[in-house]
C-alpha cells in the first residue's frame, strides 16, 4: 500500500510540472511569479544536494531531477532570470559524475544538450564539458551515452553548412588528447570519433586524418588498431553508407499513384502522392549537382614518406615491441599500401620480409600479399631478386603441396607484375615448366606468370614458350621490355580514337565532293583545320593513284644510315612488296607514334562527347570480340588504390574439391526447405507476397468461394445471343480506350 502511494505521488507531480510547463510555454509573461516559486525551490534543493551528492537519497534524487527537467524546457523563456543555470548543471557533472545517481546523470545530460537545441548553450559549450568527462567515466553506459550526445551534436552543427571554428576546435581537442600521452587508452575515443565523424561525411579534410596518423604511432595497441583499421577501410565504410543511404531514400511512385487511384480519393492520399512527388524532384536536383570530391584518407597524408618511415621503424622492426601478431600484420599492410600507393622507398623493409617468407610461417599468405603491395616500378630489382628467389626454393617444388605452389608462384606472378626486372631468365624458365603440373592451381598459376611474361618481357622466355602473337610483336617492336625507371607516355585515352574518326569524316566529305583523298605522306604535318576543311586544298593534286610514279632513291655508304625519303608516290602493289622487301631486309618497324590532336587542336565540347561516344563503342567492342584471358580480367580490376588480400595469393577456391557441407549447400540455395514441398508456382507467388505484390484478377477469381460465382454462371448460360453479342462487344470497346481504368471514353 505504502509504495502505491509513493507512485501515486510521484505521477501527481509529474503531472503537475507537465501542466506548469505547458501553462509557461503558452503564457511565459503571466506565470513569471510562478516560474520565481520553482526557481527559488531550485536553489534551495541545489544547495542540499551538494553538500553530500553520494549521499543523497532517492526521494531528493527525484525532485531536483524534476525540477532541473522543468527548468532546462523552460529556460529560453527567462534568459536573464536563469542565466547561471547552464554553468550550474556543467559543474555538477564535471565534478561529481562519478557518484551521481545514474538516472540524474544522463538527465543533467539530456537537460544540456535540451540547452543546446534551444540556442541558450552553444556547441562549444556543449562539447567541451561532455569530452573530458567521455575520456574518464568509468560507467560504461554512461560512455555510451556520451558519445551519442557528441556526435549528434557535432552532426547537428555541420548538417546545414560546414562549421568550420568548431570542427577545428574539436580536432584539435583529439590531436592533443593523441599526442600528450602516447601510452594512454584514452586516445581510442579520439579515433572512434573520428573515425564516425569521417564515415558520415563530416569531417573530410586533413586534420582528421593527422589525428588517425598520430594514432598509427601510439604505444597502445587498442589505439594502433583502431588507426590502421581507419585507413585500411574507413574508406569502404563511408562508402558503404552512402549507398545504405540513398537505398533508404528511394520512393516508388508508381506504387504510391497505384494505390491512390484504386483506394477512396481522400485529401491524405492526395498529400502523401503529392510529398512523395517533391522528395523525387528533390532527389533528381541532387543527382544533377556536382558530386564533392571525396578523397581518399591515405591521399590526404602531409608526408606518406616519413609516416610509412616511422611505422616500420616503431612496430616492425623494433624487437622489443610487444604487438601480437595480428596487429603487426595490421601494420604491415598499411605500411605496404602507402608504398605501392605513393611509390615510396624504403629500402630496409625488404630485407626484413625475408626471414618471414618460408610455409611454415602462420598467416604467410597475407604476409606475401603485403609484399607483393609494397612492390613498384621504381622499387630496386636488387632488393627484390633475392626475396623471389627465396620464395621460389620455399614454395614452389616438386615435394611441396600443391597449394603451397600456387601461392609462391602467385605471389611471385603479383610482384613481376609491379616490378618485372626483378626476375631472372634462369628462374623464369624454371618456374614456366610448372604449367604442365598435374595440380590445377599450380598449373594455373604457372601458366598466369607465363601470359604475364609474354607481355611485360618476352626476351627472358624460349623461343617456343613466347607464343605466336608475343614472337610477332617482338618482331615489330611493339612488346618491349622497359628499363627501370620508364614511364608510358601520357595521353588522353581513346585520343586516337577521335583523331581516326576525324580523319574518316574529312574523307567522306571530300568523296562526296568528288575527289579522293590519298594518305597522308610519312613525315608530313598536318594542315590546320580550315586548310583542311576547304574545297581547294581537294584539288591539290593532279596526278592518279592508278598510275606508278618516281621514287627517291637515296645513295650511301654501309655505314651511314638509310633517310626516309619525304615524298613517295608509288603504285597499290608497290606498298605491299616494300613492305616485304623491308621484313627480308630486316629494318624495324617504326614505333607507335603518340596521338598529336590534343596538342595541335583545341577540343570543343562536341570532340569530348564523341570522345565519350568511341570510348564507350571501343569498350563494347573489346566485350565482344571474345572471352579475355584471365590475367587481362584481372588487370582491368586491378587499381592502384585497392590493396592486395590474401585471398588473391591462394589458390582460388573453385579449384580446390568442395566439401559435403559445401555441395550441400549448393544444392539447397534458392530452393524450398523439403518438408514445405513448395511448387516452382506457390515458391513465386510466395516471394511476391514478401515483396508486397498485389495477384492479378485470374488468381483471385480462382480463389473465389464457389456459390458467390455459382449465380454468376447460371445467368451465362440463359443469355441470348444478342445479350452475348452486346456483352462481347462492350468488352472489345474497353479493352479498346485501355482498360477499366480509362473511363473518358
Amino acid at each position: 500500500m505504502v509504495m502505491k502511494r509513493k507512485v501515486a505521488a510521484l505521477e501527481k507531480i509529474d503531472a503537475d510540472f507537465a501542466n506548469l510547463q505547458n501553462k509557461i510555454r503558452r503564457d511565459p509573461r503571466s506565470y513569471k511569479d510562478d516560474f520565481l516559486k520553482q526557481w527559488q525551490q531550485y536553489e534551495s534543493q541545489k544547495e542540499i544536494f551538494l553538500v553530500s551528492p553520494s549521499n543523497a537519497t532517492g526521494e531528493s534524487v527525484t525532485a531536483f531531477h524534476d525540477i532541473v527537467d522543468l527548468i532546462a524546457h523552460v529556460a529560453d523563456c527567462y534568459p536573464e532570470e536563469t542565466r547561471s543555470f547552464p554553468d550550474d548543471l556543467k559543474a555538477i557533472i564535471t565534478q561529481h559524475h562519478a557518484v551521481l545517481h545514474p538516472d540524474l546523470r544522463e538527465k543533467l545530460v539530456g537537460s544540456l544538450v535540451l540547452l543546446r537545441n534551444k540556442d541558450v548553450l552553444d556547441s562549444s559549450g556543449l562539447l567541451t564539458t561532455l569530452f573530458p568527462i567521455l575520456v574518464s567515466s568509468p560507467s560504461k553506459t554512461f560512455r555510451a551515452v556520451l558519445f551519442q550526445k557528441i556526435t549528434m551534436d557535432l552532426r547537428n552543427a555541420n548538417s546545414k553548412s560546414i562549421n568550420h571554428p568548431l570542427n577545428r576546435t574539436m580536432q584539435t581537442v583529439l590531436h592533443n588528447l593523441v599526442t600528450v600521452d602516447r601510452a594512454s587508452p584514452r586516445a581510442l575515443w579520439a579515433v572512434k570519433l573520428t573515425r564516425e565523424l569521417w564515415k558520415r561525411q563530416m569531417w573530410t579534410d586533413a586534420k582528421p586524418v593527422e589525428v588517425m596518423k598520430e594514432a598509427c604511432l601510439s604505444d597502445n595497441e587498442k589505439v594502433i588498431v583502431g588507426a590502421v583499421r581507419f585507413f585500411l577501410g574507413g574508406d569502404k565504410e563511408r562508402e558503404e553508407l552512402e549507398d545504405e543511404s540513398s537505398d533508404e531514400e528511394g520512393i516508388d511512385l508508381k506504387k504510391i499513384k497505384h494505390q491512390a487511384l484504386i483506394n477512396k480519393k481522400t485529401k491524405k492520399n492526395k498529400k502523401q502522392y503529392e510529398k512523395a512527388k517533391e522528395k523525387i524532384n528533390r532527389q533528381e536536383k541532387k543527382k544533377l549537382k556536382a558530386h564533392p570530391l571525396n578523397f581518399s584518407a591515405l591521399h590526404l597524408l602531409h608526408d606518406p614518406q616519413s609516416f610509412a618511415e616511422s611505422l616500420f621503424a616503431k612496430h616492425l622492426q623494433n624487437t622489443k615491441t610487444k604487438l601480437t601478431l595480428d596487429t603487426k600484420l595490421l601494420v604491415l599492410q598499411l605500411v605496404t599500401r602507402l608504398i605501392g600507393l605513393h611509390r615510396l622507398t624504403v629500402i630496409s623493409l625488404y630485407s626484413w620480409f625475408h626471414k618471414y617468407l618460408t610455409p611454415k610461417q602462420a598467416q604467410v599468405t597475407s604476409i606475401l600479399a603485403s609484399l607483393a603491395q609494397g612492390t613498384h616500378n621504381l622499387v630496386p630489382p636488387e632488393s627484390l631478386e633475392p626475396l623471389i628467389q627465396r620464395i621460389a626454393n620455399e614454395f614452389v617444388s616438386e615435394a611441396a603441396a600443391g597449394e603451397v605452389a600456387a601461392a609462391g608462384l602467385n605471389a611471385i606472378r603479383e610482384i613481376c607484375f609491379r616490378q618485372p626486372l626483378a626476375m631472372s631468365d634462369t628462374l623464369l624458365q624454371d618456374l614456366v615448366q610448372y604449367r604442365k603440373s598435374k595440380d590445377k592451381g599450380t598449373m594455373m598459376a604457372a601458366k598466369g606468370l607465363l601470359s604475364l611474361y609474354r607481355e611485360v618481357g618476352a626476351e627472358m622466355l624460349k623461343k617456343k614458350d613466347r607464343g605466336k602473337n608475343t614472337t610477332i610483336g617482338l618482331g615489330t617492336g611493339e612488346i618491349r621490355q622497359r628499363k627501370f625507371g620508364e614511364e608510358e607516355v601520357g595521353e588522353i585515352e581513346g585520343i586516337e580514337l577521335l583523331e581516326k574518326w576525324k580523319a574518316e569524316q574529312k574523307r567522306l566529305k571530300a568523296e562526296m565532293n568528288g575527289v579522293t583523298v590519298g594518305e597522308k605522306k610519312e613525315g608530313e604535318e598536318d594542315d590546320d583545320e580550315d586548310a583542311y576543311n576547304s574545297d581547294e586544298w581537294e584539288v591539290a593534286s593532279d596526278d592518279s593513284d592508278d598510275s606508278g610514279g618516281w621514287i627517291d632513291v637515296y645513295h650511301s655508304s654501309d655505314d651511314e644510315p638509310e633517310p626516309v625519303s619525304k615524298k613517295r608516290k608509288t603504285g597499290a602493289g608497290d606498298e605491299d612488296e616494300e613492305e616485304a622487301d623491308g621484313k627480308e631486309n630486316g629494318a624495324p618497324e617504326q614505333p607507335k607514334t603518340v596521338s598529336k590532336l590534343a596538342t595541335t587542336t583545341i577540343l570543343t565540347p562536341a570532340d569530348h562527347q564523341k570522345l565519350q561516344e568511341l570510348r564507350l563503342e571501343a569498350k563494347i567492342e573489346r566485350e565482344l570480340s571474345g572471352p579475355k584471358t584471365k590475367r587481362q580480367k584481372e588487370r582491368e580490376q586491378q587499381h592502384i588504390d585497392d590493396g592486395l588480400t590474401a585471398e588473391q595469393i591462394e589458390a582460388p577456391a573453385r579449384l580446390r574439391k568442395a566439401t559435403k557441407e559445401e555441395r550441400a549447400a549448393m544444392a539447397r540455395e534458392g530452393k524450398p526447405l523439403r518438408e514445405e514441398h513448395k511448387s516452382t508456382k506457390a515458391i513465386r507467388r510466395s516471394k511476391k507476397d514478401a515483396q508486397g505484390k498485389s495477384s492479378t484478377n485470374k488468381e483471385k477469381a480462382k480463389k473465389k468461394n464457389f456459390f458467390m460465382t455459382l449465380g454468376k454462371a447460371k445467368g451465362k448460360q440463359k443469355m441470348s445471343l444478342v445479350e452475348r453479342g452486346r456483352v462481347l462487344r462492350a468488352h472489345v470497346a474497353k479493352a479498346k480506350r485501355g482498360g477499366a481504368g480509362k473511363n473518358d471514353g
